[in-house]
């Protein structure tokens, strides 16, 4: 039987490649439209993304306290060291698998099954807390991408009328540099959503250590979380970031425009109530919302289609791996 603490700093290390893999995956969500259109380089974009998903970080923990006390029952946790390290492992290699793929998924959800799954293996089926994950988790997974795709559409729609009497190379010029902006309100709203998942994730192994009285995040919690996302970030997600940026619909700066600030404005108002939605599904669906407000076969709906398929696997699919690492660990011994 390993040494307790020493079990806790895996379990830490662990959540923080997890946040690691979070912004390496997720980096497309900010900087796929603004370099598929060429506003900036693939290098500026992605330096820019980093440091404001780490500023993000550091701007709520409403979403961390989603993730710490309202997926599973603290309670039960606090009796099993191993289950978060299960839950992480189910998470990471589910975001693994996409990325080599090149899918889209969500880090997010691929974080909420491995809770649920691992909970599962541990305490049995009264383990999730099934109300908060209904309110928490499945109404907005069902409601953000048609947010996402209602907002992406009107402001298409509106930024289209404003600018009809402009000429291409005026409304392209003005939009280069305003798609500087609603990259960098993406990154930052990315960072406020995201980090805080694995702030939650480690502060809930803190309470199953007892390392800490109450489900409260440190402050070096907070720090190395968003220094691991504004790390993972900087390091890029180019297949995904090709996916999202020519696969779905062939953007110009006005379009990207229309969809980073959709989706940068439906991920700060789900922060705000703290709920952990997908930023992957919210500029999945403002990019295919931009592009149906063209023309609806301007949208590649067979791309669109993959995407769905693997935002409806992400939960179960994280959830069994996650059980599965659990059983391992129990074999071992180390799921305490």
């Amino acid at each position: 039987m390993p040494d307790l603490p020493l079990l806790l700093v895996v379990v830490v290390g662990i959540a923080l490649l997890f946040d690691f893999t979070n912004g390496a995956h997720d980096s497309a969500n900010a900087i796929a439209t603004i370099v598929s259109t060429k506003v900036l380089s693939p290098l500026t974009a992605v330096l820019m993304a980093g440091a404001l998903n780490l500023l993000g970080a550091f701007l709520g923990e409403s979403v961390a306290h989603t993730i710490g006390s309202g997926i599973v029952q603290p309670e039960m946790v606090a009796g099993s060291q191993g289950l978060v390290l299960a839950a992480l492992l189910g998470a990471i290699c589910w975001n693994l698998l996409t990325w080599y793929l090149g899918i889209p998924s969500s880090s997010s959800h691929a974080l909420i099954g491995g809770l649920i799954g691992a909970a599962v293996a541990y305490g049995g089926w009264d383990a999730p807390l099934y109300g908060s994950i209904g309110i928490k988790v499945i109404v907005p997974l069902l409601l953000s991408p048609l947010a996402g795709f209602l907002s992406g559409y009107l402001l298409m729609v509106l930024l289209s009328w404003l600018v009809v009497k402009s000429t291409p190379g005026r409304v392209n010029a003005l939009f280069k540099k305003l798609q500087i902006v609603s990259s960098a309100f993406m990154a930052t709203s990315h960072g406020l959503n995201d980090a805080q998942k694995t702030m939650g994730i480690i502060t809930l192994a803190l309470f199953s250590f007892h390392e800490i009285p109450e489900m409260a995040v440190p402050f070096w919690v907070k720090l190395a979380c968003a220094l691991a996302m504004g790390l993972g970030t900087a390091s890029g997600g180019w297949k995904i970031v090709k996916t999202m940026g020519h696969k779905i619909f062939k953007l110009e700066p006005i379009h990207g425009f229309a969809a980073e600030t959709a989706a940068a404005a439906v991920i700060s108002s789900a922060s705000f109530f703290g709920a952990p939605i997908s930023t992957t599904h919210i500029i999945s669906t403002t990019v295919i919302g931009v592009g149906a407000s063209k023309r609806l076969s301007a949208v590649r709906w067979g791309v669109a289609g993959q995407l769905v398929v693997a935002w409806v696997l992400t939960i179960p699919a994280a959830a069994l791996v996650a059980a599965a690492c659990y059983w391992l660990l129990s074999v071992t011994g180390l799921a305490v």
